[in-house]
């Protein structure tokens, strides 16, 4: 056994939930434009997918049922970023394979 087979324990339920979190373009687009940048207005999202802002809406929202995105208020407006921890565990977890 190596190093690697000691580590943590894949959970495949918590793998296929990201993934299908990732499962679209504008999604995997929106968790990247939130990595590079570290954070974004919802308004600013739309404008990156090129969608409406309902569509966007839907999108941000399975990335934060995901645990991918975070969204916090700020005046009339909400900033979205990147879930440090979650983004962690999904490079863990696409990692393993």
């Amino acid at each position: 056994m190596t190093g690697a087979d000691h580590a943590k324990p894949i959970d495949a339920d918590a793998m296929a939930g990201l993934f299908k979190a990732l499962a679209h373009p504008a999604r995997v687009q929106l968790l990247l434009h939130l990595a590079r940048h570290k954070t974004c207005y919802f308004g600013d999202l739309s404008d990156v997918v090129d969608l409406a802002p309902s569509t966007t809406s839907q999108h941000v929202k399975i990335l934060k049922e995901a645990g991918l995105v975070c969204g916090s208020p700020e005046d009339q407006r909400t900033c979205y970023c990147v879930n440090p921890d979650r983004l962690a565990e999904l490079k863990r977890l696409v990692g393993s394979l």
